[in-house]
């Protein structure tokens, strides 16, 4: 089957009611019908539902959805997209090993190496690059394991994950690819040589900003170690967030496709205004990697970033000019987002650090929902005349 019809036909069993939409199983725990059931299924001898936080049907048919979509042999669930990238670090990464990974990644993602990894013992090195011989040539004999983000955010850097693949196999490395701003539409990283693929199912996967929500998905046996930690440690999706989610991929494709659409003609017409120095779009022929981002994307995605002429004084009051669209730190939403990535999702990094992977002063990312394009273009138009 294709995309579409995975998306909207994968489903948990039908019960008794005959019901056509499932319904949310919202259960703490479940029944077993005789005690040698419950040993046999505590021991995992036989498939069973035992404690939400190990497993619930509303959790596990938006987990069979993500894998089939994705191309995977599995996939687990969490409560945060954080959760996820978390638990895979938890996961793969002991004492001693070193982790690679790039500089154009999320801010809290650095954090979590900074402020806990690093005093547990793992190591780390952040590279400021798309070539995957750089990273080839940064890899230790510890190595364990490369994480990038592509498209990453709010840069929309490129790294071709083919390349990636290679050097990680060639060494043993584990490649794990966080996908969210793609989404499995328009780009399945394990296809192209990546081991492990996370989303923050908070933003494309969900599209309506209501729930937060993580999803990784690997093989079965990386699975099965993310299966363990998430019972033990309980960053669990609960249900009524994994009907919403579950119910949300079926519209993913119809999303996604007016996003790209509407993102694609909006970063078009902002190289033509003259308050914007410089716009950042993967599908732009002006986009340093577009060959790449072509070569492993179907479409362009939902999020353009662009420099305004001038410093922070000329960005706060386009932002404050803004009338019909929202300013909020999200992304992936039907309503059209903008932000200002130095001073709220990447103001935990330093300086430097944004410096480097160009996260400048006057960076806006637009999320372009999918509202009319001429109504998100007046609203920008009119912001932009205000500076």
């Amino acid at each position: 089957m294709k995309f579409e019809t995975l998306a909207i036909r994968t489903q948990t069993e039908r019960g008794k009611e005959n019901e056509h939409s499932t319904p949310i199983f919202a259960t703490s725990g479940f029944v077993f019908d005789s005690a040698d059931d419950m040993r046999q299924i505590f021991a995992d001898e036989m498939p069973g539902n035992v404690y939400s936080r190990y497993t619930n049907p509303s959790v596990r048919e938006f987990e069979n959805k993500m894998a089939l979509l994705e191309g995977g042999e599995d996939a687990i669930a969490t409560a945060t997209g954080m959760a996820a990238i978390f638990t895979t670090f938890a996961c793969l990464l002991k004492q001693g090993d070193h982790l690679l990974m790039s500089q154009a990644v999320f801010g809290s993602t650095i954090k979590l190496m900074e402020n806990y990894f690093q005093k547990w013992g793992v190591s780390y090195d952040m590279i400021n690059s798309t070539d995957a011989s750089a990273w080839a040539k940064a890899m230790k004999d510890n190595t364990k394991l490369i994480y990038i983000e592509t498209p990453s955010n709010p840069g929309l850097q490129i790294f071709d994950l083919e390349a990636f693949g290679k050097i990680c196999k060639q060494r043993n490395v584990v490649f794990v690819v966080d996908n969210c701003f793609a989404t499995p539409y328009l780009q399945t990283p394990l296809a192209l040589g990546a081991d492990v693929s996370i989303h923050s199912a908070t933003k494309y996967i969900d599209g309506q900003g209501r729930v937060m929500g993580g999803v990784i998905v690997a093989s079965k046996a990386q699975t099965k170690l993310f299966d363990q930690f998430m019972r033990n440690a309980g960053p669990t999706l609960s249900p009524f967030n994994a009907w919403v989610l579950s119910k949300s991929l079926e519209t993913l494709s119809i999303r996604m496709d007016k996003h790209c659409e509407n993102a694609h003609n909006l970063a078009e017409w902002l190289e033509n205004q003259e308050m914007v120095k410089k716009v950042n779009y993967p599908f732009l022929n002006s986009h340093p990697d577009v060959e790449t981002a072509k070569k492993q994307m179907k479409l362009g995605g939902g999020i353009v970033t662009f420099e305004l002429k001038g410093a922070i004084e000329e960005g706060k009051k386009f932002l404050n000019a803004l009338n019909m669209l929202s300013l909020s730190a999200n992304l992936g939403d039907t309503r059209t987002i903008v932000t200002h990535p130095a001073s709220s999702t990447h103001s935990k990094l330093s300086a430097d650090q944004r410096n480097m992977v160009g996260i400048t002063d006057s960076m806006v990312r637009v999320s372009v929902g999918l509202e009319h394009l001429d109504d998100i273009k007046a609203d920008i138009l009119q912001a932009l005349d205000s500076i």
